[in-house]
């Protein structure tokens, strides 16, 4: 199992040591995972998680070869609170993917504490990440106001034109549709057989309304 977060330029931050366990919230109800007695868990699918959070620590260099450290992922702890501590107060989005679950969602860092302790540099933190909902803004020709009927002629003279995107490495449908300017539901709709079809080919039962979504998927921007 693999925690990490990823930015939209593709800054990436892996945590090397998994924490305990770890909290979903589902609206109003909580659920606990354990990862140290499980190992690679299995999470409930869903679309409705509103928050992810645990409880972890950042070992010093002296630990960075032990059982169950990341080595090639280690980075001082100092260096570590540093990014996490400035995408939290920048409010940055971030893509966050718990390998061996479902979970591949966008996130912001709801709240970040980190408190060194012991002789060997060690830093304990609780972090919280809040889901990325997408806020439509309408325009006023989708509010129909206005009476500029030439804008038919123009658009009818456009419809030929069918313009894709190509899915990235670690991409979620939700920021596909963000870099293109259309919400993640209507690029679900326009999509929704080739999406549906590919999470069956991979063995899967559905796309969980695009939850489910791979790299290299040519998709049409509605």
């Amino acid at each position: 199992m693999q925690i990490s977060l990823t930015t939209a330029e593709g800054s990436r931050f892996i945590f090397a040591l998994l924490p305990e366990k770890f909290n979903v919230k589902y609206a109003a109800k909580y659920q606990s995972f354990d990862i140290m007695s499980k190992g690679s868990i299995s999470v409930p699918k869903g679309s409705d998680v509103t928050e992810i959070s645990w409880d972890g620590e950042f070992f010093g260099s002296s630990k960075k070869n032990l059982a169950g450290v990341d080595t090639a992922s280690w980075k001082e702890p100092a260096a570590c609170v540093k990014v996490l501590r400035n995408w939290m107060q920048k409010g940055t989005e971030l893509t966050l993917i718990i390998s061996g679950t479902w979970i591949n969602i966008d996130v912001t860092i709801a709240s970040f504490e980190a408190v060194p302790h012991g002789k060997y540099g060690d830093v304990t933190y609780h972090i919280t990440f809040k889901r990325v909902r997408t806020l439509k803004i309408y325009t006023t020709k989708e509010l129909k106001i206005g009476k500029k009927k030439k804008t038919k002629t123009r658009t009818k003279k456009k419809s030929g034109l069918k313009k894709t995107y190509i899915l990235k490495e670690g991409e979620t449908l939700h920021r596909a549709a963000l870099k293109n300017g259309v919400t993640w539901d209507k690029l679900y709709s326009k999509n929704k057989r080739t999406i549906e079809s590919l999470a069956v080919l991979k063995g899967f039962p559905d796309s969980d309304h695009g939850i489910r979504i791979f790299a290299g998927t040519k998709l049409l921007i509605p």
